[in-house]
């Protein structure tokens, strides 16, 4: 007994396996080797909040699969035996992938689901519903979005998200007929002009001058176009501010200001700057510095106020030096007039 149930275990494995095989790659019943039942299908567990943004995520990801189908009820079981198996094995797997994806209490309240399609309607049904407080709620923070603090990439990034929410919600329905009279153009135009000018409008009173710019222009930019203008203006304003060096800028102050606004010390400290003395005379008979030998207090004596510093010896010494003969400070020339044969 149980040799023959082992013996059909084995056979229904091989058959499954030839089967897959017989399968090409890109039928959606075909299970790649890296596949398995435990593998995480995106990178965030759904918990009941941003129904909106993962459920994108998991059709991105069931698309890439080839498993979307299983989803959104496009493949239905087969009639043949042998590909309802196939759809059996595919089906679970992308069921196992969902309960994986999702909290433990909500994949709790789903585990019983017959297949991945009544999964997610259950999903849609509770979570991804749109009605109007959610299309209240983001035209709202719309129009109370502005730039304020942040950064121009991040504010953009901010308004981007609200954006693609709305157009998850169906909010837009671009047309996608083969019309030739030019509507639909005209209208895919207005709607991103109508985003650019949200875009401008929230932008700091700094950005005014490039803000400018785009909206003179008979045909108003793309928002990416528009990005990289407020982007490059950014930048530019960054090189073309000059760096302030407070020192360089006193000295330059200081070396410019006339020499009487200046404090003497400060100005006799700088290099490369000479004050010339007011007296520059040698006296010829005491040999010092500051008046010449019509004005030497040694010849002509001290005057009765002079005041002596060296005490009173010095004093005495000064004044009996001082009682000296005019006539024999002078330089010793000779008379022209007493020279003699053997002078000339």
């Amino acid at each position: 007994m149980s040799t023959s149930a082992s013996s059909d275990s084995t056979i229904g494995a091989v058959s499954s396996t030839q089967n897959n095989d017989a399968l090409d790659a890109a039928h959606p019943y075909y299970i790649h080797p890296s596949d398995y039942p435990g593998m995480n299908l995106v990178s965030t567990v759904f918990d009941g909040k941003g129904y909106d943004g993962w459920g994108r995520d998991v059709v991105i990801a069931l698309f890439a699969k080839n498993k979307l189908g299983f989803t959104n009820g496009s493949l239905l079981i087969p009639t043949d035996p042998i590909l309802q198996k196939s759809w059996a094995r595919c089906n679970d797997m992308v069921l196992s992938w969902l309960l994986n994806s999702l909290s433990k209490e909500i994949a709790e309240s789903v585990l019983y689901s017959n297949s991945a399609k009544d999964l997610w309607k259950d999903l849609e049904e509770r979570f991804g519903q749109s009605n109007g407080a959610k299309l209240f709620q983001l035209q709202k923070e719309l129009g109370a979005l502005v730039q304020g603090n942040s950064r121009v990439s991040g504010y953009f990034t901010k308004m981007k998200s609200l954006w693609d929410e709305l157009d998850a919600l169906n909010a837009f329905s671009a047309c996608i007929c083969n019309c030739e009279c030019g509507a639909k153009i005209k209208n895919l135009k207005a709607y991103q002009d109508e985003r650019l000018l949200q875009f401008l409008m929230g932008l700091n009173e700094i950005f005014i001058g490039v803000r400018s710019s785009i909206l003179i222009k008979s045909t108003l930019p793309s928002i990416g176009q528009a990005y990289s203008l407020v982007m490059q203006d950014k930048k530019q304003r960054e090189i073309n501010a000059s760096p302030v060096y407070p020192t360089d800028s006193a000295f330059f102050t200081t070396a410019n200001q006339p020499p009487g606004n200046r404090k003497s010390g400060e100005y006799k400290r700088q290099k490369g700057i000479y004050t010339p003395k007011k007296n520059t005379y040698i006296c010829n008979y005491c040999k010092k510095v500051g008046h010449n030998i019509s004005q030497c207090y040694k010849i002509h004596r001290f005057p009765p106020d002079f005041k002596f510093t060296k005490g009173k010896r010095t004093q005495t010494a000064a004044l009996a030096s001082s009682r000296v003969d005019p006539e024999q400070a002078r330089p010793n020339v000779a008379d022209p007039l007493n020279l003699t044969q053997e002078n000339i």
